[in-house]
């Protein structure tokens, strides 16, 4: 079930929500809602399921225009933040709970509602607790009950609003694992709200990129991750270093070192600013051409990685990322002095966002 949306307008009173958004998402598409609080991601989300209302634009599925449906007519199954499952139900009886509600001509029977019932739980590994009650199950096991309740009435387009917001780090990571191989596996069109850049990154096959109610960026995690299409999607996915630069048309210089000139850039001088990632600097132990000198502060071992937070000779602060290895190899110590050779892949004009 293909997604249209096409010019969706939404304001509450002055606050404009979603800002002439539109976007076109591809049966069977896991698709990330990414962006900051207030950038009208979860607005967006909601206008698809029906639960909000647009004051302009449309909304097709499969080329069907369901812009002014009911909730109930268009055939989508809702995860929400918090589970929002029945406490006095078990387990059993949430999941088939939509099946029981329907009207009678369209309603399986008893038996069929059963056998659909646990197969869910079995999809969702769950099968052991139809039994039980909500609150003795776990945070990670109540939103995996939510989504089977979810896929129960086989809904065309499956919508989850930060559906992992509320759990741990650790049950998180676990369940986006899981939500991919799932996802994997019933190919229904799905669309999740999210401002976890990582999880978004690692469970969609797509991102949708926004603030202040607009588009910035839309594309594969590599696209968007690699080749940010303007500052803030750089800034927002992950920590960044900006160097200042002078920009000429075919001649850009950021210290002493020379890089590609955006494709807007003149020939007259401006400034601008270098995004380099901190996996994207090299730390030499001898000065280099090109590399600046810079006193080692800070030393954070995070597992397999070390963060590095560097102070250069013009006190600019520069975060530099090596794996475990590499740093024990040049056997770095606070108060160093180095030399770090960023890799500056992308100039933008401009003084940033």
């Amino acid at each position: 079930m293909s997604i249209e949306v096409q010019q969706l307008q939404k304001n509450f009173g002055d606050f404009v929500a979603v800002d002439n958004v539109s976007l076109s998402i591809n049966s069977g598409e896991l698709t990330a809602l990414l962006g900051p609080s207030g950038s009208g991601k979860t607005t967006l989300l909601r206008l698809i399921a029906g639960l909000e209302q647009a004051d302009a634009g449309r909304i097709l599925f499969h080329g069907e225009d369901i812009s002014h449906q009911h909730v109930s007519e268009r055939g989508v199954g809702f995860v929400f933040q918090h589970y929002a499952l029945f406490k006095h139900m078990t387990v059993a009886e949430n999941v088939g709970f939509g099946l029981s509600v329907k009207p009678k001509k369209f309603r399986p029977n008893k038996a069929e509602i059963q056998k659909r019932v646990h197969k869910l739980l079995e999809l969702v590994q769950l099968d052991w607790t139809a039994d039980r009650y909500p609150s003795q199950l776990s945070g990670g096991q109540r939103q995996r009950i939510a989504l089977a309740r979810a896929l129960a009435v086989e809904p065309k387009v499956l919508l989850l609003d930060e559906p992992f917001g509320a759990l741990d780090a650790k049950v998180r990571a676990e369940l986006r694992r899981w939500l991919r191989r799932l996802h994997d596996e019933i190919h229904v069109t799905s669309v999740f709200v999210t401002h976890d850049q990582e999880e978004a990154l690692e469970v969609a096959d797509r991102i949708v990129v926004m603030n202040k109610g607009r588009v910035e960026q839309d594309g594969t995690p590599e696209e968007v991750y690699d080749h940010p299409a303007n500052p803030f999607v750089y800034e927002f996915l992950g920590t960044v270093n900006l160097f200042h630069a002078r920009v000429r048309q075919g001649d850009t210089l950021i210290k002493q070192a020379q890089a590609d000139s955006p494709a807007t850039a003149g020939d007259v001088e401006q400034p601008g600013l270098a995004y380099v990632r901190p996996h994207e600097i090299d730390v030499l132990l001898q000065v280099e051409p090109e590399a600046i000198a810079a006193k080692l502060d800070l030393i954070t071992v995070v597992g397999p990685s070390v963060r590095l937070e560097f102070s250069s000779s013009e006190h600019e602060l520069i975060h530099v990322e090596l794996d475990k290895l590499r740093f024990k190899q040049l056997g770095l110590s606070i108060g160093q002095q180095t030399y770090l050779k960023p890799r500056y892949n992308r100039v933008f004009l401009g003084e940033g966002i």
